[in-house]
């Protein structure tokens, strides 16, 4: 991966203390972890570090504590969903700095993994205190960043550690990051970017950078309300921030300088009530009543949708296309999946999503597995993806 040290990189690690920087913020009910995809996807680092022989020490945040010690958000019970996903030993720490948790990575047999406790106990972690990074870099030889998730962040265990042991990428890391670069920074064209949700206020950002990398942008949610209010269509009672018709403009008008097609829809479903298998009706734009609202795109519009697909080579998908979790309005998000999903299974295109709300759309939809790939990091691939500087990324970059 071009820029970035990766695992191939790191030489000889048997014997080396290797401090991992993992997301396994998990969901836990009454002390036991509900779900382990973040757990997964960093497995195969820990067990290639592990089966390498290094002394594997693995440092991670848990909720929101404040930098104070709450029982209750203490990683202890993380440990052992770790050693079960792993099938080995998962030691655990109570503390993440000290001659405690030194002399645990220290004295660990090769091959040996400790999950630390939650680094966010110490205020440090979260002002990327230089004191507190300075005793993180105590524990170990090496430092690997596996947690896109979290690299939008300049933590003391995500940015600071990184510039005073020898950082890596870990193999998630790795992959995302070789993922989001085939997306947009080395992505063949033409390339076209589906971005959806409520508002445009959220977004802003991302359109704005979007705009100019993307041969074709796809707006679709509330967000398609406020570009078609600003194109003078009425929008009846729907979900719309009328305040940003200029911003809405603005983006069309850049969009245009640069070429790029802006795709909104050609007809819509409405309906009076927010709620599933409410009345409704599909209507072209000149037709929204005063009393609709409109809660999804309609067939000519995923018709639409589908012809820029067809010719795409790289599609970017960020958020649904109309109120996705209330059926029937779920329609256009799934049909558009499916054909995104068939495109990429017969090869002709690139698909990379991300986004909480566009990973549960997928799911519903049940392709999320047949896209090229799936970015779970949230925050982190929104900020990418809004052209951001990644503070964990950026302190991993290769030196020269």
């Amino acid at each position: 991966m071009a820029g970035f040290r990766t695992l191939d990189d790191a030489g000889d690690l048997r014997g080396k203390r290797v401090l991992v920087r993992v997301d396994v913020n998990v969901p836990m009910k009454d002390g036991v972890v509900t779900d382990t995809t973040r757990i997964d996807r960093v497995a195969p680092t820990i067990v290639e570090l592990a089966d390498k022989g290094a002394k594997v020490g693995l440092l991670a945040h848990f909720e929101r504590p404040k930098g104070k010690r709450v029982p209750e958000m203490s990683l202890e019970p993380v440990s052992r969903a770790i050693a079960d996903v792993l099938g080995r030993p998962v030691a655990f720490v109570d503390d993440c700095v000290g001659t405690e948790a030194e002399a645990a990575l220290r004295d660990l047999g090769d091959g040996g993994i400790v999950l630390f406790e939650n680094t966010r106990f110490h205020p440090g972690e979260e002002t990327n205190d230089a004191g507190f990074a300075a005793d993180l870099a105590k524990l170990g030889d090496i430092y690997v960043n596996d947690a896109f998730s979290a690299a939008h962040r300049a933590h003391a265990s995500t940015e600071a550690l990184a510039h005073l042991l020898p950082a890596y990428a870990g193999r998630a890391m790795q992959q995302e990051l070789e993922a989001l670069d085939r997306a947009l920074g080395n992505a063949e064209h033409p390339i076209v970017a589906v971005v959806g949700g409520a508002k445009v206020s959220t977004k802003i950002d991302l359109l704005a950078n979007l705009v100019r990398k993307v041969d074709a942008l796809v707006i679709g949610g509330g967000m398609a309300n406020t570009f078609l209010a600003a194109k003078g269509v009425h929008v009846g009672k729907s979900l719309c921030e009328h305040d940003l018709k200029d911003t809405a403009n603005k983006i069309m008008a850049e969009a245009a300088d640069a070429g790029t097609a802006i795709v909104l829809p050609v007809d819509v479903v409405v309906a009076q009530e927010f709620k599933a298998n409410a009345p409704h009706e599909t209507v072209g734009l000149d037709q929204v009543p005063d009393d609709g609202m409109i809660l999804d795109a309609g067939p000519k519009t995923v018709e639409l949708i589908a012809g820029w697909l067809d010719e795409a080579k790289t599609l970017v998908w960020n958020g649904p296309l109309g109120a996705f979790e209330l059926t029937p309005f779920d329609a256009a998000t799934v049909a558009a999946a499916k054909h995104a999903a068939e495109l990429t299974r017969s090869g002709r295109l690139l698909s990379v999503a991300g986004g909480g709300d566009t990973v549960t759309a997928l799911n519903h939809a049940g392709v999320a597995g047949d896209f090229s790939y799936i970015s779970t990091a949230g925050g982190a691939f929104l900020e990418w993806l809004e052209g951001k500087p990644l503070p964990g990324v950026e302190a991993l970059s290769r030196k020269s």
